[in-house]
């Protein structure tokens, strides 16, 4: 219908850019596509919005959520994307937009290159069978990253977004690390703390007292912020990882957690017989005896503990 007003909506992810697709699929490809198609139906173009980088499975997209904010509101009546997995590759998102909200909003989805348009009663089963195809294909494509990233972690390739405190990427190969001069002295400290009779919580505040960056300081001081909460001080825990982790002997271990579902960005700790470990991958900054004193020490103090706790709680039952 003529006069209409519509909003293009864009969307590029990694997965697409990794598969060569940026040429096709680019972001200023799908806007001149949909803005030739709006003005040949005669509709106007409220306003264009893109993501990049957003996988068609999630719903947490910024450009994807003020759309559809601008849409409940009414500022037009008709979205227009290229194809329905550029809006959503989710069948349960689409089912929700498609046949429950856009009718109670009066929006009207369109697509250029399949013909989804929700106007036409006629076209119901063919965008549910989009929907089916898209989300069988994120599946099959998250499979296929997990095996590809599975491999690259059984090669020895650090693939963390960070390097772990303690090291740094290597300049020259992106995934191999190298000792960080300012951060692996404090890793050995901490090592050589413990050996002289230490906890993990006497450690942590005693480099909190000496005004030691904690892991997550450095990563923000280098523009590296995670998200995560700062308390501003050492915690026992995060001296307890650093002693544990075989990373120092110059190991690599990966693969410590994974995802729940294809569709979900929540993860689930795995057990350690399950990591994928790859010895002398980089330089180590804990010589192997260190590091296995360590360990001896700390299985032997999680062996006390047990034993103190039932002591002292045999010594109340004797005291009734």
């Amino acid at each position: 219908m003529q006069g209409e007003t519509a909003a293009i909506y864009c969307r590029l992810s990694v997965e697409d850019r990794e598969k060569g697709m940026a040429e096709s699929e680019s972001i200023q490809n799908q806007k001149s596509l949909l803005w030739e198609y709006a003005e040949k139906q005669g509709w106007k173009v409220y306003g264009v919005y893109a993501d990049e980088d957003y996988s068609g499975l999630r719903e947490d997209r910024p450009a994807f959520q003020q759309m559809l904010e601008a849409a409940k509101e009414g500022r037009f009546s008709i979205i227009l994307c290229k194809t329905q997995s550029r809006f959503t590759r989710n069948a349960a998102t689409a089912e929700r937009y498609f046949h429950q909200l856009f009718p109670l909003w009066g929006i009207r989805f369109v697509t250029v290159v399949d013909h989804v348009d929700t106007a036409l009663r006629a076209n119901k089963k063919a965008r549910q069978i989009n929907s089916l195809v898209n989300e069988w294909y994120s599946e099959e494509l998250s499979e296929n990253i997990r095996a590809v990233f599975r491999r690259k972690m059984e090669e020895g390739q650090f693939l963390g977004n960070y390097a772990p405190y303690g090291y740094l990427k290597d300049p020259a190969r992106r995934h191999h690390l190298i000792p960080d001069g300012e951060t692996a002295p404090v890793v050995e400290k901490i090592y050589d703390l413990y050996l002289s009779g230490l906890s993990c919580k006497m450690i942590a505040e005693r480099l909190t007292a000496e005004g030691v960056l904690t892991p997550t300081q450095i990563k923000k001081q280098r523009g590296q912020d995670l998200g995560r909460k700062d308390w501003g001080k050492w915690s026992a825990g995060t001296v307890r990882k650093i002693l544990q982790n075989p990373v120092y002997l110059g190991h690599m271990a990966q693969g410590k957690e994974e995802k729940i579902s294809f569709k979900e960005k929540k993860t689930r700790e795995l057990p350690k017989d399950q990591w994928i470990v790859v010895e002398n991958t980089h330089e180590a900054v804990i010589k192997k005896e260190i590091f296995a004193e360590v360990g001896r020490r700390m299985a032997r103090q999680r062996k006390v503990r047990p034993l103190e706790k039932n002591s002292r709680s045999s010594k109340c039952k004797s005291d009734l």
